[in-house]
């Protein structure tokens, strides 16, 4: 070994623990202080998850794109190396695979058999449902007891009712759902209770394709039952993780987005004025900056280098992990000028949320619409909306893979 060589350090040997870390207390909106010094430090360095594995932390916007879009890098948590975000994952992920987690023709040809409801075009004609959904659930708001938990009341049941409507599932088995996906995503839920939950969604799910089959209607899930599954271009199992990704993606992350956002919004009243004079391109707008400033899966993208890869001095090997947290790469001051401050005038179009390159998120036209419809249509019918509590006594989730509130008492 030359002196040199003897000289740099054991970058593994100095991992540095990641997952969860946690946020700051009295900023509960803000990531981890953790993951900006890290940025600081070196737009990767090496993190050591639950199992002993030393992924690579990648904590710049830049990096985190070209990562995102470079063919060597795979989603597919086949590959070995692929940096779990937990043991029931690592344990169960042999049992199928989300589209998220699929690279190459085999994702290409899933995604293309959902994408057209999803398309801007498509997803506006939903704006009059989502509008009535948005205006019923205020009314139910007005007319029920103060102060009222507007995470159950409205957060949730929004985006339930309109991923339902958009599949064609039953929106009464809602409570059923919610405390599946809870038990599914989070970290802290035992794996026998996880692994049952798994099981009664696969098989509710399993039951219903054989329902829509035989009772075709409008929604996604008979489409797909009646087109591809009954002439063979999707078999069963491959049908039923589909539509369990998109009510699992569809039904939390949008509802934490929701609560959260309107948090941050209360916290800054400032930005509530913004949000009321804006236009339909202003309100664009203001979603994106929120989109930027929050953020809802805690763990960070995954992926695995297949091939080696140079990037910002650092060489990546085939086999070694990578995350990119996407809560710090939209609080890169280079891309985002003074990252910590909410400014709904902000140009925050670059924000990372719904992800980058070829798995960037299928269903983010619905979610922009509905965060659109809710934040200018709350705010306009309910303008005293106010915390009925301290900020710092509300219970937060985050032990789990998902971050959001867990409840939110507003009064008006």
């Amino acid at each position: 070994m030359t002196s040199s060589q003897a000289n740099v350090p054991d970058l593994k040997s100095t991992a540095i623990p990641y997952f969860p870390m946690p946020r700051a207390s009295g900023c509960p909106l803000d990531p981890a202080p953790e993951l900006a010094e890290l940025q600081e430090r070196a737009p990767l360095v090496r993190v050591r998850l639950w199992d002993g594995s030393t992924p690579w932390l990648v904590t710049r916007h830049a990096e985190q794109c070209a990562l995102l879009s470079d063919r060597r890098v795979s989603a597919d948590w086949m590959q070995p190396g692929y940096p779990f975000h937990t043991q029931f994952l690592r344990d169960h992920h042999g049992e199928g695979q989300f589209l998220t987690a699929m690279e190459g023709p085999e994702h290409l040809r899933l995604r293309r058999m959902i994408a057209r409801p999803f398309t801007p075009r498509m997803v506006e004609k939903l704006r009059p449902t989502i509008q009535q959904v948005v205006d019923e659930r205020i009314d139910a708001l007005l007319a029920g007891p103060k102060p009222a938990d507007f995470v159950s009341e409205f957060a949730l049941p929004i985006p339930s009712r309109v991923i339902c409507h958009v599949l064609g599932v039953p929106y009464e088995h809602h409570d059923f759902f919610h405390r599946a996906i809870r038990a599914v995503t989070e970290s802290d839920v035992p794996a026998d209770v996880a692994s049952k939950s798994e099981r009664e969604l696969y098989h509710y799910l399993a039951k219903l394709i054989g329902h829509k089959l035989a009772h075709p209607d409008d929604g996604l899930l008979s489409q797909l039952a009646t087109e591809r599954l009954a002439t063979g271009q999707l078999n069963r199992h491959e049908l039923v993780m589909l539509i369990l990704f998109l009510l699992i993606s569809g039904h939390e992350t949008t509802a934490s987005m929701i609560a959260l956002g309107v948090l941050a919004l209360l916290l800054h009243p400032d930005q509530i004025a913004v949000l009321r004079d804006a236009d339909e391109a202003g309100v664009d707008g203001a979603v994106d900056e929120l989109l930027r400033y929050l953020t809802t899966v805690q763990p960070g993208r995954r992926r695995v280098a297949v091939e080696d890869i140079e990037i910002a001095g650092q060489l990546i090997r085939a086999g070694e992990g990578l995350i990119l947290p996407e809560e710090i790469g939209n609080r890169d001051a280079s891309v985002f000028p003074d990252p910590q401050k909410l400014d709904l005038r902000r140009d925050a179009g670059q924000q990372l949320a719904f992800g980058f390159g070829v798995h960037k998120c299928t269903g983010q036209p619905l979610a922009r619409l509905e965060l659109q419809v809710v934040f200018t249509a709350l705010f306009r019918r309910i303008p005293t909306l106010a915390l009925a509590v301290d900020p710092d006594s509300l219970p937060f989730m985050d032990d789990g893979l998902g971050y959001g509130l867990k409840g939110m008492p507003v009064s008006w």
